[in-house]
C-alpha cells in the first residue's frame, strides 16, 4: 500500500509499505479522508512536542471499515472514525476514566504512525460508528472533540464571557462550543482574516486583533469592566499563553489546549488576587466525540464551514508547503484517498 513518510522535518517521501494484518481486537480500516491538523504542521517544522522521525503522519481521519476481531454492534463497509488516542486502561488516569491523558498514551501520527496510509489498523476499543456523517464530516470530529473537551473543562456557563486566543482549527472548534455552551465569546487574534471568518461563519460579534489594538482594554470594554470569566488558550504561542491571565476575571477559569514545549509564567500575585483556576485540557474522550457528532447531526456545527482546502493523496507532498502559509488563508485542508 501507498504511505507517506515524514522522514525529517521538511521532507516528505512517498513509500510502499504491507497492508497492515487484522490481529486479535484490531480492525483494518481503508482511510477515505485525512484532515490535515496543526500537529501535523508543526511535525513538518519540527517543532511539535512528543516527536521523533520518521513519522507517518495523520490522525484527524475517516474511512470505511473493512475487517475487524471483536468489535460487537459494527458492521463491515461502515463507515467509522475512531479516538486516536490509544491508551494502556490500566493506569491512574484510565482507572479515573481519563484516557484521554493516560500516562503511557499513544497518540496516532505522534507517538505512532498515523494515518497517511491506504490502511490503517487501529484498536476496537477506538472505532466511533458514523451515525450517517459524511466522510469529510467524520474527518472533522477529532478536532472538533479537542475543542468541545477544552469547553467542557471550562465548564462554560450561559451568558458567561469566553475569550478564545487563537482563531486556527482547533480555536475554531472551542468557539463553536463555547458559543453552543450559551457563552458570549470574543476571540482574539493576529489575523484578520481569521476574525473576518469568525464573523462571517461563527456568527461571532466580538473579534480582537491584538496586533492593532490594546486587547486588554478592548476586552474590558466589552465586558463592562469585569473581564472573562473563562480564558482558553489555544495558539500554544508563549507570549499568548503568558498574557492570557491578563483577560481573566476574577474568579475565573484559565484553560490551556495549546502545547507549548517551553515553560510558561506570570505573575503570582495577578493569578493569586484573581482566586484562579488553571486547568490544561489534553485530547478529548469518546463522550465529547459523541458530543460533536450529536451536535452535527442537529444542524449546530456545519463541517463545511472549515474545510476551505482540498486535495488527493498523492499531491499531499507537493501542496503540503503551501498549507503553512498564511497568505493561502488555510482553516483545514482535507485530503481525499481513493
Amino acid at each position: 500500500m501507498n504511505t507517506l513518510v515524514c522522514n525529517t522535518p521538511g521532507s516528505f517521501e512517498y513509500k510502499i509499505a504491507d497492508k497492515p494484518e487484522l490481529l486479535k481486537d484490531t480492525a483494518i480500516i481503508k482511510i477515505r479522508r485525512i484532515g490535515i491538523c496543526g500537529t501535523d504542521l508543526h511535525a513538518y517544522r519540527g517543532t511539535q512536542p512528543y516527536f521523533s522521525y520518521p513519522r507517518i503522519l495523520g490522525h484527524e481521519l475517516a474511512g470505511e471499515l473493512m475487517e475487524f476481531d471483536n468489535a460487537p454492534g459494527f458492521s463491515v463497509g461502515e463507515a467509522v472514525t475512531f479516538i486516536p488516542y490509544f491508551n494502556c486502561g490500566t493506569c491512574i488516569a484510565c482507572r479515573s476514566e481519563k484516557p484521554n491523558c493516560c500516562s503511557s498514551i499513544q497518540v496516532c501520527g505522534v507517538h505512532i504512525d498515523g494515518g497517511m496510509v491506504e490502511y490503517l489498523r487501529v484498536p476496537t476499543y477506538s472505532l466511533v460508528h458514523g451515525e450517517g456523517l459524511s466522510y469529510d464530516e467524520l474527518a472533522l470530529i477529532e478536532p472538533l472533540a479537542i475543542g468541545a473537551h477544552g469547553v467542557r473543562r471550562a465548564d462554560v456557563k450561559k451568558d458567561e464571557f469566553v475569550v478564545v486566543i487563537g482563531a486556527g482549527p482547533i480555536g475554531l472548534g472551542t468557539i463553536e462550543f463555547a458559543r453552543i455552551a450559551g457563552g458570549k465569546v470574543i476571540v482574539i487574534d493576529v489575523s484578520d482574516g481569521r476574525l473576518q471568518f469568525c464573523q462571517d461563519n461563527l456568527k461571532i460579534e466580538h473579534t480582537i486583533n491584538p496586533a492593532k489594538e490594546n486587547a486588554v482594554e478592548k476586552v474590558r470594554e466589552i465586558t463592562n469592566g469585569d473581564m472573562a470569566s473563562v480564558v482558553i488558550d489555544a495558539t500554544g504561542n508563549l507570549n499568548a499563553i503568558n498574557g492570557g491571565i491578563n483577560y481573566l476575571a476574577h474568579g475565573g477559569r484559565y484553560v490551556l489546549i495549546g502545547l507549548q514545549k517551553e515553560a510558561f509564567s506570570f505573575s503570582h500575585p495577578e493569578f493569586h488576587k484573581r482566586e484562579s483556576t488553571l486547568m490544561s485540557s489534553r485530547n478529548a474522550t469518546r463522550d465529547d466525540f459523541e458530543y460533536v457528532i450529536d451536535c452535527m447531526k442537529k444542524g449546530l456545527v456545519n463541517a463545511k464551514n472549515y474545510i476551505t482546502h482540498q486535495t488527493s493523496f498523492d499531491k499531499i507532498k507537493d501542496e503540503f508547503e503551501g498549507w503553512l502559509d498564511p497568505v493561502n488563508g488555510v482553516i483545514k485542508a482535507m485530503v481525499k484517498v481513493d
